[in-house]
């Protein structure tokens, strides 16, 4: 899969002029086409390379389409998936460096991280961590959202206290500091949470931004969100 990418990319710069692609990569999204800034900029992704490519063509599918959300990365390096547009947080049970490349709690803000990834080492030692764990891929960032609210819970918190106890949904490094707490985290695709909250599977949850999560009505179940993200001051994306 890795060199199925390369060679397209390599195409996309040379950007011939046949009338029908000569290479189509199927492309399962972590988040659905409709959901704000995450969703839509994996269909912003695709539409702008084949607006400019008659050798490339992307061919986006929703979530679950193709392949589970957290089983991604396993599919795109078997050859069973082409391309996962996503964020490595998602594989974090899988390499303990995972999270490295998409959020620091109380790190980096985005103009700061996509200048470590783009003009120092950050994006070979994000592509070796791939190597080094044996997945046959190449990463390249494709985006990056602002700080996210720190939660949702369905009772007041006013001490650290009030977390102990609970179930959560966390992302990534921030789900250890949270587990120090005395919270139970779990990672769940975006399309998993609402359900999870609804049954009674978890207590609270963090997810994004307050405009994609008022889009997955977190707010009709939990209504206590507290700022700031202290978890993900900014986030990072891969293809």
């Amino acid at each position: 899969m890795k060199q199925k990418l390369l060679t397209a990319v390599a195409t996309l710069a040379l950007m011939g002029g046949t009338a029908t692609a000569e290479t189509t990569i199927e492309m399962t999204a972590a988040f659905g086409k409709n959901l704000p800034i995450l969703g839509t900029a994996a269909v912003d992704y695709t539409e702008m390379v084949n607006a400019i490519s008659s050798d490339v063509e992307f061919v986006h599918y929703d979530p679950g389409k193709l392949v589970p959300t957290l089983e991604a990365l396993d599919a795109v390096s078997d050859g069973s998936v082409d391309a996962s547009f996503a964020t490595s947080g998602y594989w974090q049970g899988k390499m303990n460096t995972a999270s490295l490349f998409a959020a620091v709690p109380f790190g980096p803000e985005a103009g700061e991280f996509l200048g470590w990834i783009l003009y120092d080492d950050g994006a070979k030692y994000w592509q070796q961590m791939y190597d080094d764990n044996g997945y046959n891929v190449k990463t390249m960032p494709c985006g990056v959202i602002a700080p996210e609210t720190s939660g949702w819970f369905k009772n007041e918190i006013n001490s650290v206290a009030d977390l102990k106890g609970l179930n959560m949904r966390f992302f990534g490094l921030g789900a250890k500091v949270m587990e120090k707490l005395g919270v139970s985290t779990s990672l769940l695709a975006g399309g998993d949470i609402f359900p999870a909250l609804e049954r009674g599977a978890i207590d609270a949850t963090e997810f994004s931004m307050p405009r994609i999560d008022a889009r997955l009505g977190f707010h009709k179940l939990v209504k206590y969100n507290y700022f700031p993200g202290w978890h993900q001051p900014s986030t990072l994306f891969e293809l």
